[in-house]
């Protein structure tokens, strides 16, 4: 008997497919503070993920197998397969898991697609293959998959630090309701690591404008579009040349406060409601671009 489940309660004598939603996030203000004596840069940020969301299914079975609905992705080297091995690895397991990614998160666009799946699959194979480890012990694993595959084991909202392995969980925020812009040029290599490399001393900034949201949502119980900040988009018409077409079409439909999602390229503006997301969307579609309309996504998962 297969019984498809959504992460929950595993019964004995049946051999059981989980099934777990995999959300993209936005970095709803991401500050570089400067560049650290190791070569890595230090970060502040509010991260939030988003009801854009991948599926992934696990099956026990004798091997660790992986499957993807997107060619491209549908190799050894992915995020998923290196964070079952390295679960399998680090705790002993004998066994392995069938594992299948439907994926809908744009990949290469800045929206953490990748880093989620990774964290999923530490969470749900976790949970298949009773190793009952706690939320930190997979947070420490998820630190060696990625700088934001750590914040994927919590979810919700939370302040994000380091090189994105301090995780602090906040109160969820009310929905947010965002418009995503999609340009054609996603998948870039190296992308992450050139915007770093763009950056000058005068692009740091001293963590307030992390402090002023989180103030923002102490007093008043959320974030103002007004108060978003992205340290990249200083510098995302130089690291994307054909970015400012794009910019410039979610201001012509009616957006505000534009900013780069992480890294880019995906652009993302926070509208007032979801009529007004959807307007704008539909505008953009018009013009023959691929938006999505999408909202804050506050469930948080067990381990």
């Amino acid at each position: 008997m297969v019984k498809a489940l959504p992460g929950g309660d595993l019964r004995r004598g049946e051999i059981v497919m989980l099934e777990y939603t995999s959300p993209a996030k936005v970095n709803l203000v991401l500050e570089v503070l400067g560049k650290r004596p190791d070569g890595y840069h230090e970060l502040k940020s509010i991260v939030q993920t988003i009801d854009l969301c991948d599926t992934l299914y696990f099956e026990p079975a004798e091997e660790v197998s992986f499957q993807c609905t997107e060619p491209a992705l549908n190799t050894s080297q992915n995020l998923v397969v290196r964070a079952a091995n390295l679960l399998k690895q680090t705790t002993g397991y004998g066994g392995g898991a069938k594992v299948l990614l439907e994926k809908r998160i744009p990949w290469g666009a800045g929206l953490g697609g990748g880093s989620s799946n990774a964290a999923i699959t530490l969470i749900a194979l976790n949970r298949l293959w009773g190793l009952n480890l706690s939320h930190s012990e997979l947070a420490g694993l998820a630190t060696r998959l990625g700088s934001d595959v750590p914040f994927f084991i919590y979810g919700s909202t939370a302040l994000v630090e380091g090189r994105g392995e301090k995780v602090t969980p906040l109160d969820a925020l009310p929905t947010i309701w965002l418009v995503l812009l999609i340009p054609p040029f996603t998948g870039m290599p190296d992308k992450t690591r050139r915007l770093f490399s763009l950056l000058k001393p005068e692009h740091y900034t001293s963590g307030e404008f992390v402090s002023k949201a989180l103030e923002s949502q102490r007093k008043q119980g959320g974030i103002a579009p007004s108060l978003m900040f992205n340290t990249f988009d200083k510098i995302a018409f130089e690291t994307f040349p054909s970015l400012e077409y794009y910019w410039n079409a979610l201001q012509e439909v009616g957006a505000t406060y534009i900013h780069l999602v992480g890294s880019g390229p995906c652009l993302f503006s926070a509208a007032d409601n979801r009529s007004h997301a959807e307007a704008i969307a539909t505008s953009l579609t018009k013009k023959g671009l691929k938006a999505f309309v999408t909202s804050t996504k506050p469930a948080r998962r067990d381990p």
